[in-house]
């Protein structure tokens, strides 16, 4: 008989039970002061098993034997230790002194029916205690958001989804860049274009924000009336703060549109009035870490690896925005274990910053930052221009007009975030199986429709997980063996912030579905196999879903392609 294991995630309890004898046999072959500890890992070639330790080789120069050796006696000690571990373990072999095991059928089986039993929580992981800070998206209010936001906004998502499914608790960030020139630029530049409606021969400043937008936003203004009471030599600021107003509700209602939304919106200003850096530099001036020269305040950063020591308050007393960034971090630190920023392409210089600010405070390692890399927009094969400062500014609400959500947010993961991506939008509209997301989203409409033509008894057989032990087609415990990878995949991207495996493995296992789907009639004239082959068309679903969920992307019933089963 098989062990019966409840676990969700019954994979790491079968393999958590062939390392524990490994190790019991390795500390017995080879004594030591440091117990013996087998980590598995996929081997790079599936045909030598379904995972593979080098724990031998860790340790052959400590037994005096070749690693070859000490594993095939590794495997017979284990072997004979403990008869019942064969009912998990179909085969372990010795080979270039790794040991390489294949899992039992039951094994696969079992953890179909830990996915069916989990349901919507298969993966999930208990609450940890962990608080953290997760600040991504940000931009300055002086435009509507564009491409490369649309990437920070879905990695940031994705990451807040799956850290939180994980069970750390997640609080979602947004910095508004609204200190220094910026907004009086800002105003300058919407001044010039409220005058151009009446006089088209105004000139624009040379340092002005030149795109459309600002058109639609004067129109506004003029509507609005209010401009007209304002004394012309505030009309500037006025401009400045009406164009803020706008822009960041825009940016806001973008930001809703894509289904991200953020517990806190805090605005860099607001440092500098609510007395937070003084706040953040009192707290350093507490560590001994605040010294004046020159009459400016400067802090000892060169006492955590920095080149040179910093200035966080001018002689004229202006905060710079190294102080900025102290206060924000300050205050960040003080409600999370851990701060991190997703920042874009421009922002590599900030990274040995903001681990200087840690370190200052006590927490070395408490930020980390990720970068996410420029996009290049492809469209019918040909490059798509994009400049802010020449004014030919792709916005996302423009991306999303072309390709909507779900396919903006899927593509937008696609790769490592400190990677450039190209974004083919022609791709993305695209109903075929070239299309990553269609072709995920067409595994989960096409289980639906299988279960809609199900009998209901058959399928509440296949909710129960009857009959599993008829699933050992080799493409039947393919897929099983991809779907019990899900919690690995969890805890990959949570532990990594690496969100770009979801939608890598979300394709994977419609890969696998679809393998099935074409070797192995789910619906046949044997009930039990039919109700076998339902659960695992079920739990993949499940899966998809969940995978699909922490994408922030749809998983629809019905698509027009999707086929009976």
């Amino acid at each position: 008989m098989s062990p019966t294991i409840t676990e969700d995630d019954a994979l790491a309890v079968v393999l958590g039970r062939i390392a524990g004898a490994l190790e019991r046999a390795a500390a017995s072959l080879v004594p030591g002061d440091v117990p013996p500890v087998v980590v598995f890992e996929a081997p790079r070639n599936p045909d030598f098993g379904d995972f593979a330790s080098n724990v031998a080789l860790q340790l052959a120069k400590l037994a005096r034997r070749p690693p070859q050796q000490l594993a095939a006696e590794l495997i017979a000690r284990i072997l004979d230790d403990d008869p019942a571990i064969r009912d998990v373990l179909s085969e372990a072999t010795a080979l270039g002194g790794f040991i390489n095991v294949r899992l039992a059928p039951a094994v696969w089986q079992q953890s179909v029916g830990a996915i069916l039993k989990a349901g919507a929580d298969y993966g999930r992981g208990l609450p940890n205690g962990r608080r953290l800070s997760l600040e991504f998206g940000s931009a300055n209010p002086t435009g509507p958001l564009v491409v490369v936001q649309g990437r920070t906004l879905s990695l940031g998502d994705s990451l807040a989804k799956t850290l939180r499914f994980f069970g750390n608790d997640v609080t979602t960030e947004w910095i508004i860049n609204d200190a220094g020139t910026q907004l009086e630029t800002l105003g300058r530049s919407l001044y010039a274009r409220y005058r151009q409606l009446a006089e088209p021969s105004f000139p624009f400043p040379e340092d002005g924000y030149p795109g459309d937008y600002l058109i639609a936003i004067a129109e506004r203004l003029r509507e609005d009336g209010a401009a007209r009471e304002v004394p012309p030599e505030e009309l500037v600021d006025f401009c400045a703060r009406f164009a803020y107003a706008k822009l960041v509700e825009e940016q806001q209602k973008t930001s809703a549109r894509f289904g991200v939304a953020f517990e806190r919106w805090q605005s860099e200003r607001s440092l500098h009035e609510s007395g937070a850096i003084e706040r953040g530099i009192e707290a350093l001036r507490e560590r001994g870490l605040i010294f004046e020269e020159d009459g400016a305040l400067w802090v000892r950063t060169t006492q955590f690896g920095d080149d040179k020591d910093r200035v966080i308050v001018r002689s004229d007393g202006r905060p710079t925005y190294f102080g900025a960034d102290v206060a924000y971090h300050y205050d960040k630190l003080q409600r999370a274990d851990r701060a991190i920023l997703i920042l874009g392409p421009d922002h590599h210089g900030y990274i040995e910053r903001l681990g200087t600010i840690a370190a200052a405070f006590g927490r070395p390692g408490a930020i980390e930052v990720l970068i996410a890399q420029q996009i290049t927009l492809v469209r019918d094969g040909e490059i798509v221009a994009m400049s802010k400062r020449a004014g030919n500014v792709v916005t996302l609400d423009e991306i999303l007009d072309e390709i909507g959500v779900d396919a903006a947010r899927f593509f937008f993961v696609l790769t490592n975030p400190d990677s450039p991506l190209t974004f083919d939008l022609s791709l993305a509209k695209e109903q075929s199986n070239e299309n990553p997301v269609f072709y995920v989203q067409y595994g989960h409409a096409r289980i639906a429709s299988i279960e809609r033509r199900a009998d209901p008894v058959l399928r509440a057989r296949a909710e129960r997980g009857e009959g599993l032990e008829r699933l050992g087609e080799p493409s039947e415990l393919a897929l099983a063996k991809r779907l019990s990878e899900f919690p690995a995949i969890v805890r990959a991207v949570a532990e990594n912030l690496a969100p770009q495996r979801l939608p890598r493995y979300a394709r994977e296992v419609a890969g696998e579905f679809h393998q099935f789907y074409m070797n192995c009639r789910v619906l046949t004239d044997d009930a039990e196999l039919s109700a076998a082959r339902l659960a695992l068309s079920r739990a993949a679903k499940i899966v998809l879903a969940n995978a699909l969920m922490l994408l922030g992307v749809s998983a629809p019933e019905a698509m027009e392609r999707a086929e009976p089963g």
